[in-house]
C-alpha cells in the first residue's frame, strides 16, 4: 500500500514509518524537519515541505497518489499552547485544513489522524471512554477536537473516511535502538527525568503536589511508542477493509503518578537526581487514563509493552546512545 506520512520524521511518525517499511508498504514522508530529523526516516523517501505550502503539498500528493495519508504534523505541548494559542490554531487547525483540501483535490480519501486525550479536558469518569463529553481545557486539546469535527463533517458529506486515534502519554523508544525522542526542548516527563539523571539538567521540576490523587501528583496513562505505532497500522487495515470511520482511545487503561514515574526513572538509571516541587501548571488535569475497549475491538490491537519499567529502560538506552554520539562528535 502507498502511504504518505505527514510529520514522519518526528518521534511517533518515525516509529510508524519504520513499521510500514518492515511490512513492505511504499512510504513517502512529508516533513518540515522543525522537530524531526532526516536520519529518523529509515525507510521510504523524505520530501522536505510544510503543510502551509499548499502548492508543495498538492504536488507531493498528486505525484505519489497515496492510498492512505497519516497525519502526525502537529504542535503538541500543552503549556506552550496556553502561552501561544495562535501558533496551535495555525499549525494544528489551518494546516490540517490544507491537508484535507489537498487530499480532496487529488481524490485521496483515507486519513489516519493523530488526536489526543486532551480533547476530554477533566473527565468525570476514569478511565475515560470515547463517548465522554469533549471539553478541552487548553488550546492544544481544542485544536485537536476541532480537527476531529472537520473530519466528521467531511465524511458525512463525501466518500472521505478517517480514523482518529486519541493518544494518551506516549513514552519509550524503539527497542532495536534505532529511534527515540530527540526534541530540542523536551517536555515529556520521562525524557526530562532521564536527561536530569544524565546530568543534562540540574533538576527535575515537579509541577503540582496538591492534586486529588493518592500522592498529590498527576496520574497519566503511559503507552510505549511501538505499541502506539502498531495501532496506526491496525487502523489502516481497518479503514481500508471496512470503509468505516473510527475514533478511538489508545492507552493501556492504567496509570502512574508523576512521583511513581520519578521513582522508576531513579531505579532504572541508578541516579538519585534532584527533584524540585513547584506550583501547578495551567491546563493539567489531575488524572487521565484510557478505556481502550474500542480500539481492541475495532482494530484488533494487542499491546505488548504495558510495563512502565520497560518504557523507561528503552528510553534510557536511547538517551545513552545519544550521549555516546555527542561524545564522538
Amino acid at each position: 500500500m502507498k502511504v504518505l506520512v505527514v510529520g514522519g520524521a518526528g518521534y511517533i511518525g518515525s516509529h510508524v514509518v519504520k513499521l510500514l517499511g518492515e511490512q513492505d508498504h511504499e512510504v513517502v514522508v512529508f516533513d518540515n524537519l522543525s522537530s524531526g530529523h532526516d536520519w529518523a526516516v529509515i525507510t521510504g523517501r523524505l520530501v522536505r515541505g510544510d503543510l502551509a505550502d499548499t502548492f508543495g503539498l498538492q504536488r507531493v500528493i498528486a505525484g505519489f497518489e497515496p492510498d492512505v495519508v497519516m497525519h502526525f504534523a502537529a504542535s503538541i505541548q500543552v503549556e506552550e499552547s496556553m502561552r501561544n494559542p495562535m501558533l496551535y490554531y495555525r499549525n494544528n487547525l489551518c494546516n490540517t485544513f490544507n491537508l484535507l483540501e489537498a487530499m480532496q483535490a487529488n481524490g485521496v480519501n483515507r486519513l489516519i489522524y493523530s488526536s489526543t486525550a486532551a480533547v476530554y479536558g477533566i473527565p468525570e469518569t476514569i478511565p475515560v471512554d470515547e463517548t465522554a463529553p469533549l471539553l478541552p481545557i487548553n488550546p492544544y486539546g481544542a485544536t485537536k477536537m476541532m480537527g476531529e469535527r472537520i473530519m466528521a463533517d467531511l465524511a458525512a458529506s463525501s466518500d472521505f473516511r478517517y480514523a482518529a486515534i486519541r493518544y494518551f502519554n506516549v513514552a519509550g523508544a524503539d527497542p532495536d535502538g534505532q529511534l527515540g525522542q530527540t526534541y530540542q526542548h523536551p517536555t515529556h516527563l520521562i525524557t526530562r527525568a532521564l536527561k536530569t539523571a544524565a546530568g543534562e539538567f540540574p533538576q527535575l521540576d515537579l509541577y503540582g503536589t496538591d492534586y486529588p490523587t493518592a500522592d498529590g501528583t498527576c496520574i497519566r496513562d503511559y503507552i510505549h511508542v511501538t505499541d502506539l505505532a502498531q495501532a496506526h497500522l491496525n487502523a489502516m487495515e481497518y479503514l481500508t477493509s471496512t470503509g468505516n470511520n473510527a475514533t478511538v482511545n489508545c492507552g493501556y487503561g492504567s496509570g502512574y503518578s508523576v512521583k511513581e514515574v520519578i521513582d522508576i526513572a531513579k531505579l532504572v538509571t541508578g541516579v538519585d537526581f534532584t527533584v524540585v516541587e513547584k506550583e501547578r501548571r495551567a491546563g493539567d488535569p489531575p488524572a487521565l487514563m484510557a478505556d481502550n475497549t474500542l480500539i481492541k475491538q475495532l482494530f484488533d490491537w494487542k499491546p505488548r509493552h504495558n510495563d512502565l519499567e520497560f518504557m523507561v529502560k528503552t528510553a534510557w538506552q536511547w538517551e545513552q546512545h545519544l550521549a555516546a554520539l555527542k561524545k564522538r562528535g
